[in-house]
């Protein structure tokens, strides 16, 4: 692993959008009781199902709050899709990419090493999309992590960190790998 650089890049519409949309639903969960072990996308559809029964502006409020998640995940999707296409020459390397186990770090953030084997004739880097999922198989974040000037036939290695505390049981897969 010598001769390389390892860098994790978030998409920041993710950072950005689902900070105010998760702080939003933290407040309308605890009104519906849900517990800690549901997805985000679960207790947003909670959140909205019990702000319809109260009515009116709770209602329009909830409504807003999910559209608001759902464009945070497309949002980070699409950051994610300019990066890949600002990557000129690059060549799918998905094969050989792999994840490890994720973790959840002190500050509730998960952790995932990626690994990558540059398998080219001559010196590499690689662009890999990380995507997070609950247990139900719904994305709920997208990390995006490179490695940088990696020799012919060497293996390195970046860690993929969520961009928020993603709550309950997560796996992480390679949506994407590019080598350039």
């Amino acid at each position: 692993m010598t001769g390389h650089r390892a860098r994790r890049t978030t998409c920041g519409a993710v950072r950005t959008a689902s900070a105010g949309a998760l702080a939003a639903v933290t407040a309308l969960v605890a009104l519906t009781g849900c517990s800690g072990d549901d997805s985000p996308s679960d207790a947003v559809s909670k959140a909205a199902s019990a702000a319809r029964s109260v009515g009116g502006e709770a209602s329009a409020a909830a409504s807003s709050l999910a559209a608001q998640a759902s464009e945070a995940y497309a949002s980070a999707t699409a950051a994610a899709g300019r990066e890949f296409d600002e990557v000129k020459g690059g060549v799918d390397a998905k094969d050989d990419v792999r994840v490890g186990t994720p973790a959840t770090e002190r500050d509730g953030r998960t952790t995932v090493v990626v690994t990558v084997d540059n398998t080219a004739g001559s010196a590499k880097s690689f662009l890999v999309q990380v995507d997070f999922t609950d247990r139900s198989g719904k994305r709920v974040d997208v990390v995006l992590v490179t490695v940088s000037g990696l020799a012919a036939g060497d293996s390195g290695q970046a860690t993929a960190r969520s961009t928020h505390d993603l709550g309950g049981e997560v796996t992480a897969k390679v949506a994407r790998a590019v080598r350039y």
